[in-house]
């Protein structure tokens, strides 16, 4: 009969439970760099929905706004930080 006992796994840094993802290689993070391309990303797109056959504009509005703050936070998360090395 299987056991049900679960392993760690030792990945020379930290012992790890098996079942979590960074386990097998050795990373856990997330990627900051890639959420702030892909909300500028998103943000381009948005200003390219401005060219549509709206009749308000309400949409415009939306449009913008929703634009203006991922390209604010795609900058805000691109600028370079004081002591981002020291964290702990």
């Amino acid at each position: 009969m299987a056991s049900t006992e679960v392993d760690t796994i030792d990945t020379g840094w930290v012992r790890e439970d098996p079942e979590a993802p960074s386990a097998r290689f050795g990373w856990s993070g997330t990627a900051p760099r890639t959420y702030a391309i892909a909300a500028f990303i998103s943000g381009l797109i948005m200003f390219g929905m401005l060219a549509g056959n709206h009749v308000g504009r309400v949409e415009d509005i939306w449009l913008i706004v929703i634009g203006v703050v991922l390209i604010g936070y795609a900058a805000f998360k691109m600028r370079p930080r004081k002591n981002a090395w020291k964290r702990a």
